[in-house]
């Protein structure tokens, strides 16, 4: 079967802490550009959560360098 493919840009990360009156729970995120518009998510961005390799997003990296 075929996969199909999206690209974003990891350009970030951070925890995000989530409190109640008895306990607090972070959980760690990756900050990612998308292509679509400022209209979608947080103004053209948005967050996946880290350690978890959804959508492939900590296997499937692939990076580039300008020549010299």
């Amino acid at each position: 079967m075929k996969r199909g493919a999206h690209a974003v840009k990891i350009f970030g990360w951070g925890t995000e802490q989530i409190s109640n009156s008895t306990h607090t729970i972070a959980t760690p995120f990756w900050f990612l550009a998308n292509s679509w518009n400022v209209d979608w998510g947080e103004g053209g961005y948005f967050r996946m959560v880290r350690g978890e390799d959804n959508c492939g997003i900590e296997s499937m990296v692939t990076a580039g360098l300008m020549a010299t």
